[in-house]
């Protein structure tokens, strides 16, 4: 019996956190491979990136829990990147304005989202399809020459950092710290969860099912925003065309590995923190098993159609699991 219980427990926790194994596993079998992947040089750099990707994921993640999904996140962070590089250019402005103007133009752009979507009662995909390509557009148009040269102060925001840490990581781990505490332990945080599981219900018991997304969308843009500014700042060049390009699929992939469900209701922000880590990674993984960039390529877009059946495998097995548990408590009850 109590073999059975421990069994029982063992699945569960795979099947909540399936990818936490496979990412075990990937990363032991790539240091025996290269002696080279537990080097703190590689593992620092494998967070700096996953910092970007994780501040981002945040809001998109409880978007998806929500029901809805903002596929211009990748746009939003060019425009605050952008923007920013516009009050930065060789080191003219003050690094606090840069900042705050960037968070409030990806703000804009998910104010617009939020709009269209929760009040005009458009479908959120078609939607942030759209303003992904005019956002876009937007940043090549205010800053057709990509500048650069934005000083040190700024700089320390992308390159800099603390005990060894960079800056960014911090950044990232107290905003990861602060969304699982808000999304497990705050009636607000529960209320996303049933908007993204009946919102119909949800509404008949007095959540609100229109503002609540309503400000997700603004910080999913603001996020973005933000987290354009750490990436001009590290590569202390704004190209408007080339930031944030693709960084939509990145985080959603990222996402759907984490646990979050494409259909909305079910995920953590601790299946996020592993699937934005297993996404840096994984590219990390190939690169140092010198896998040519094209090939990096179909891996990125494989690991997307898998993310997408492992988001919808984990919620098969999680209403098995459940139904199993409550067949058992009705069996002990009679």
């Amino acid at each position: 019996m109590t073999e059975n219980r421990f069994l029982r427990a063992a699945v569960e926790g795979i099947v909540r956190t399936p990818l936490l194994v496979v990412l075990i596993i990937m990363v032991v079998g790539v240091q025996l491979a290269t002696d080279s992947f537990f080097g703190w040089q590689n593992i620092r750099g494998i967070l700096q990136d996953s910092a970007v990707i994780a501040i981002v994921a945040i809001p998109v993640a409880m978007l998806l829990i929500a029901g809805y999904i903002d596929l211009s996140v990748g746009s939003s962070l060019a425009l605050g990147g952008v923007v920013a590089s516009l009050v930065m250019d060789k080191g003219s402005g003050q690094p606090a304005v840069a900042i705050v103007l960037a968070v409030l133009a990806g703000a804009v752009v998910g104010l617009v989202n939020a709009v269209v979507v929760t009040i005009l009662g458009l479908n959120s995909f078609i939607t942030t399809l759209g303003t992904l390509t005019a956002v876009r557009g937007v940043a090549q148009l205010i800053s057709p020459t990509p500048k650069n040269n934005f000083g040190a102060q700024f700089g320390l925001l992308g390159v800099g950092t603390v005990a060894g840490v960079p800056i960014s990581v911090w950044i990232a781990v107290l905003l990861l710290v602060v969304a699982g505490v808000f999304l497990a332990l705050t009636p607000t945080g529960r209320h996303v969860y049933a908007v993204g599981v009946n919102r119909q219900a949800a509404y008949l018991s007095g959540v609100p099912v229109r503002r609540l997304p309503f400000s997700l969308f603004v910080l999913s843009g603001a996020m973005s925003g933000f987290a354009g500014t750490i990436v001009v700042a590290r590569l202390n060049s704004a190209p408007a065309g080339q930031i944030g390009a693709g960084f939509e699929l990145v985080v959603l992939t990222a996402v759907l590995l984490g646990g979050v469900a494409l259909t909305g209701g079910e995920g953590t922000i601790f299946g996020v923190v592993v699937g934005v880590l297993f996404y840096g990674a994984l590219n990390n993984s190939l690169v140092l098993l010198g896998v040519t960039t094209f090939w990096q390529a179909v891996a990125s877009g494989l690991a997307l159609v898998a993310a997408i059946g492992l988001s919808a495998l984990t919620h098969v097995l999680r209403v098995r699991l459940a139904t199993a548990r409550a067949q058992r408590l009705v069996a002990l009850a009679a």
